[in-house]
């Protein structure tokens, strides 16, 4: 780490990027919200937290250092909030300023989750609580919105999108009123720049649930904070022989402690929803299907189930498990036709079920509850039957302790019943493993290696198949997406770059009422979506696009509708 951090400071010294070097860095960030995580990982956490702290000081690199959520953060480092409000913290030191590194403009989303939103009006009150109380410095996390390409989204299960409702989104679009709304506090506060830092507020009560911070400088400046903090009803209020309207959950800022110049709750920002139109529908595909029912020289064997990170190492989201199951001529189900049940106990997050080639169906689990348990009735015959089970992650965990101890894949019991013996328990016998796909390894998502196989007609519904089809660039500038919402769960490609994973994971119905934007918001406050597919549309950078003759390759885990996947432009 020492190594890292160091390499770090020094690449960007030689680029003079700090600000004594005329750069526009002005902070630097050493761990993220280690203080919560110390009481479970042990004696060494605190001396580790000191370490890091000392280690980067001593870098030399010329600008403050901060440690979010660090309460033990040691004298020179800051230690910092992140958080939906921020307003009750103070550093622990008061030689600090007291710093926000992250007002979480909204939240993420996650597949078969409802999308979360934050209402600006509780976003412009939070960071104007913070300001009138002594707050110097706020960052936003998100301001922009961005995409997790690739396999990188964690969670698990958190989605491709990672628009997080952000002031400027996903595509690079400005989200109005949010974005206007946040940039006329900023300039109220701008204004009020000159008696903000010239000393401490004081605090005058307008009322039960009214107060006037009041900021006033040696040079005769002075800037007011008016705030209502009743949720459910506006107030009249008199300061400095005035008087003020403050809408219910408001703060209204007045530069010259005289003029209401911004309210947090009186949006001006003209509201802009942005929309998708389609710019390619009926793309003309071909299809490759996925061996089920063969292994490669990848293979390998081991007695008994393995968890699968320790056998993938995140070099692919899938890993198969292969036993193989001997049924004599006496057994009953046989000669009634009744086929055996066979039941998966899986640590998550995605699963496929093959016998003897046949799919069988799939199991998955979920944002909070990443466990799933498949049971299915499959047919056998006499003699040697394969069983073959695809199971699939949906991302590393990203926040939390000891991930060593998170598990993903089959860990059992995988059990068979149905049997003369009653129920037979295959979790300990030999299991044959491989590695990813094989469309994966002979690389078909890009535009060589797509030529190394036979494509046929296509097959949208059928499970584990590879679809491959071309399209021209869109006319104009609009960001670009792909509208997969007639998917089922996969991930996709376009020329060889790997757009993310995509899943049209339905989120429970119920839950998207009205919201207001009154009271102290949480992330399942205020969202949309509910009964709907969490992410439907997933972003294409234009940089990855060339004129015409565009390949877009699918890889569908569970079968879907090819003529519903339709290239968008999104306008705002």
């Amino acid at each position: 780490m020492q190594a890292f951090v160091e390499k770090v400071v020094s690449m960007m010294k030689a680029e003079g990027l700090f600000e004594w070097e005329g750069g526009p860095i002005i902070l630097a960030q050493v761990e993220n919200e280690y203080g919560p995580m110390e009481s479970v990982m042990g004696a060494g956490a605190k001396p580790y937290a000191a370490w890091a702290a000392k280690m980067a000081v001593a870098t030399g690199a010329g600008v403050p250092w901060v440690m979010c959520k660090q309460d033990d953060a040691p004298d020179p480092v800051i230690n910092t909030c992140n958080g939906f409000y921020c307003d009750s913290f103070s550093p622990n030191s008061n030689g600090k300023p007291t710093m926000w590194t992250e007002a979480w403009s909204g939240w993420f989303t996650a597949f078969g989750k409802p999308v979360p939103h934050r209402p600006v009006e509780d976003l412009a009150f939070a960071v104007a609580r913070f300001i009138q109380k002594g707050g110097s410095f706020v960052n936003y996390y998100m301001y922009h919105g961005g995409t997790n390409f690739d396999r990188t989204s964690g969670g698990p299960f958190i989605a491709t999108s990672y628009d997080y409702d952000a002031p400027i989104d996903e595509y690079g679009l400005l989200r109005q009123p949010k974005w206007g709304h946040l940039r006329d506090l900023h300039k109220a506060i701008k204004q009020a720049e000159p008696a903000l830092v010239a000393g401490d507020p004081t605090v005058q009560s307008l009322g039960n649930y009214e107060k006037a911070y009041v900021f006033k400088s040696s040079g005769g400046a002075c800037a007011a904070f008016l705030s209502n903090y009743k949720t459910d009803a506006a107030a009249t209020v008199a300061f400095n022989g005035r008087r003020y309207e403050l809408p219910a959950w408001s703060i209204s800022v007045l530069p010259d402690c005289k003029t209401a110049v911004f309210n947090t709750a009186t949006v001006r920002a003209p509201s802009a929803p942005a929309r998708m139109s389609s710019a390619a529908a009926g793309l003309s595909w071909r299809s490759y299907s996925e061996a089920t029912n063969a292994l490669d020289d990848r293979a390998f064997t081991k007695d008994g189930l393995v968890e699968q990170l320790s056998m993938t190492w995140d070099k692919s989201d899938y890993l198969w498990y292969t036993t193989y199951v001997n049924i004599d001529s006496n057994e009953q189900f046989l000669k009634l036709g009744k086929w055996p049940q066979l039941t998966i106990y899986s640590a998550g997050h995605a699963l496929q079920v093959f016998v003897n080639g046949q799919s069988y169906g799939s199991a998955y689990g979920g944002y909070d509850s990443p466990k799933l348990t498949y049971s299915g009735y499959v047919k056998m015959w006499q003699g040697s039957n394969k069983i073959s089970i695809l199971s699939a992650a949906v991302g590393l965990p990203n926040q939390g302790t000891h991930y060593e101890t998170w598990n993903v894949g089959v860990l059992g019991p995988v059990t068979l019943s149905g049997l003369n013996e009653g129920k037979r328990d295959l979790s300990s016998q030999k299991w044959t493993y491989q590695i990813g796909l094989h469309g994966e390894s002979l690389g078909v998502y890009s535009a060589a290696g797509s030529s190394s196989v036979q494509w046929g007609g296509a097959a949208g519904n059928q499970p584990l198949t590879w679809h491959k089809a071309y399209f021209d660039v869109p006319a104009g500038g609009a960001p670009v997406a792909l509208d997969l919402g007639s998917m089922g769960k996969g991930q996709a490609w376009v020329n060889g770059r790997h757009v993310g994973r995509y899943w049209s994971y339905r989120a429970p119905g119920g839950g998207c009422g009205g919201c207001g934007y009154a009271g102290t918001y949480g992330e399942t406050k205020c969202q949309s979506g509910c009964g709907d597919i969490s992410q439907r549309y997933y972003h294409v950078p234009r940089a990855w696009l060339n004129p015409s003759g565009n390949l877009l390759v699918l890889l569908e885990e569970f079968g879907g509708d090819l003529s519903g996947v339709t290239v968008v432009t999104r306008t705002a």
